[in-house]
């Protein structure tokens, strides 16, 4: 298997590993989705302005939807886990790589979600006041910064693909393969980050807004200054 490959399958094992850690313990396994549904809020009025907008909207709801959405992807991830090799297969190799950089945000998103929610009291309604003081108790700055890039990437790889007009296509011819092979949620989550992307015309004014607001989110929590996020 492809580098690409390893690495994709060995983070979706991290995060079967991750929720198989909370399954024994309900109370922590509610904490989790309470962050996830706290960050997800948290983003939506962060980036109300961009979802409001004729021609970021799709795009920031994409990344709303797709990668700060407090869905439960367990049946999916465990899908995907068994038909690595064929994406591999399937795909070409910069699709590859962009799946390969989302599922290494998803481990790293699952990881210190879960930390999150550790340091939170039980009980305890996840908002601004309870969320910052556990954000600087699981600390990991260095994680906080990759978790920007991770999707920062994800972001510029599907603009760039909205410059090659035979990847869309291709796309589009791979429905059927993708569907046989249990890459339907995957075909689905690349058709629409395409369609989104390429009706923006140009995604930087949309991900140098995430990445400044995100870095300096980021830097308030950690300096312990007064945030709304």
């Amino acid at each position: 298997m492809s580098p690409d490959g390893q690495t994709i399958l060995a983070c979706l094992q991290a995060v079967a590993a991750q929720r198989a850690a909370h399954q024994g313990d309900a109370a922590l396994a509610d904490q989790v989705l309470a962050v996830k549904a706290y960050q997800h809020q948290r983003f939506a009025a962060t980036y109300a302005d961009l979802l409001a907008s004729p021609r970021y909207g799709p795009a920031a709801q994409f990344f709303l939807d797709d990668l700060y959405g407090p869905h439960d992807f367990t049946e999916r991830d465990g899908q995907f886990a068994r038909i690595v090799p064929a994406l591999v297969r399937l795909f070409p190799e910069d699709i590859v790589g962009t799946v390969s950089a989302l599922a290494q945000l998803h481990a790293l998103s699952e990881e210190l979600d879960g930390l999150m929610a550790q340091v939170l009291p039980g009980q305890v309604v996840v908002d601004a006041h309870s969320y910052a003081p556990a954000w600087r108790q699981v600390g990991r700055p260095a994680d906080r910064e990759r978790q920007i890039q991770l999707m920062l990437l994800v972001g510029n790889a599907l603009d760039r693909f909205t410059r090659k007009p035979l990847l869309r296509h291709s796309l589009r011819l791979m429905r059927g393969p993708a569907a046989a092979s249990g890459l339907g949620a995957l075909q689905q989550f690349l058709e629409a980050g395409f369609d989104t992307f390429r009706q923006m015309q140009g995604a930087q004014g949309l991900l140098g807004t995430i990445a400044q607001r995100e870095r300096q989110l980021a830097k308030a929590l950690f300096e312990g200054r007064e945030t709304t996020a």
